[in-house]
């Protein structure tokens, strides 16, 4: 349960220009103590990004590298030194990094990028005994988790707990698409553990252009104007959900989190700036039609693929430590 008041702090923000969303940043930071709360010089920051994909890089599908490049320069200006590491789920980090416009970033910051794929990871979870996170991931000093607002045609909305499922590395989120795609509540579980587990310093979530319908990846980029910040990824969840006035229920990472407790009341949560009632509108775009977690395989075939999965993946890659 929580044992503190967590805070979330929303304002608006409509500009991804340099210098207005560098003010932007600061405003909504500021309540927490600014970047250099969170950064210590010689930390190495994990920066988690959405990177879904490199296709449709106009449909605000991926976090933008206007905000990236903001918090990589905060991180850097605070003596921290940042990378970038995610397990998209088409192609690599760099490659969809590259195609959405991440390049001259990339390049003025000197900024690693690490795929979260590989054979460095460990196993987390009891409960969920196949869980393995990527290494790296676990090992930053510091992790600044970058998710994007966007509906989805499986979980209905991906915000910062489902960003963190990029954690896990390519291969084992097909595994858990299969084992426990069958039951929302479970995958939802599993995603909450998974952000449990990784704890984020700090979550910075877009909204300034979300992505509505049939996303995350299908749908149409939607201006929202907003920005979301908090040290409790559960609690900015809770809030966005307000936001676009979805009840929390229907989204199984924000469902998952108020059952198992780690999810505070709306009206527990200190808002620093602009209350979520401020913000809110009534017309965002949920899907319209939705996809199993399990994307409706037949039984056989997923019985053959986690037979395959636990003999040359599974099996392999946990004898490389338990954490």
């Amino acid at each position: 349960m929580q044992t503190q008041t967590p805070s979330v702090s929303l304002i608006r923000a409509t500009s991804y220009g340099r210098e207005a969303l560098r003010k932007s940043l600061e405003t909504l930071l500021e309540p927490f103590g600014g970047m250099t709360a969170f950064v210590k010089p010689g930390n190495r920051v994990l920066l988690k990004p959405n990177l879904l994909t490199g296709a449709r890089p106009d449909k605000e599908c991926t976090s933008r590298p206007e905000l990236v490049y903001a918090v990589a320069q905060m991180v850097i200006e605070a003596g921290g030194k940042p990378f970038l590491g995610d397990s998209p789920a088409f192609g690599s980090a760099r490659g969809v990094a590259v195609a959405n416009g991440y390049l001259p970033m990339i390049e003025e910051l000197n900024l690693p990028i690490i795929d979260f794929h590989g054979h460095r990871y460990q196993t987390v979870s009891e409960e969920f005994n196949h869980l393995l996170l990527s290494k790296e991931a676990m090992e930053a000093d510091v992790v600044i988790n970058l998710p994007k607002v966007k509906s989805h045609v499986q979980l209905v909305l991906t915000l910062g707990v489902k960003n963190l499922f990029g954690c896990v590395p390519g291969k084992m989120k097909a595994w858990w698409h299969m084992e426990a795609g069958k039951d929302a509540n479970r995958f939802g579980e599993m995603l909450v553990e998974t952000a449990r587990t990784i704890n984020p310093n700090l979550t910075i979530l877009d909204g300034i252009i979300g992505h509505e319908g049939n996303g995350p990846s299908g749908g149409e980029p939607r201006p929202l104007g907003i920005l979301g910040a908090s040290t409790d990824v559960f609690a900015l969840d809770r809030a966005i959900v307000e936001i676009l006035n979805v009840p929390a229920i229907q989204v199984p990472t924000v469902a998952a989190s108020m059952r198992l407790g780690v999810c505070p009341e709306l009206e527990a949560i200190y808002y620093p700036h602009l209350h979520p009632s401020l913000l809110q509108i009534d017309d965002w775009l949920l899907p319209d039609k939705f996809i199993p977690i399990d994307f409706g395989m037949p039984r056989v075939i997923k019985s053959t693929f986690k037979h395959l999965y636990i003999r040359f993946i599974k099996e392999p890659m946990s004898a490389y430590g338990r954490r």
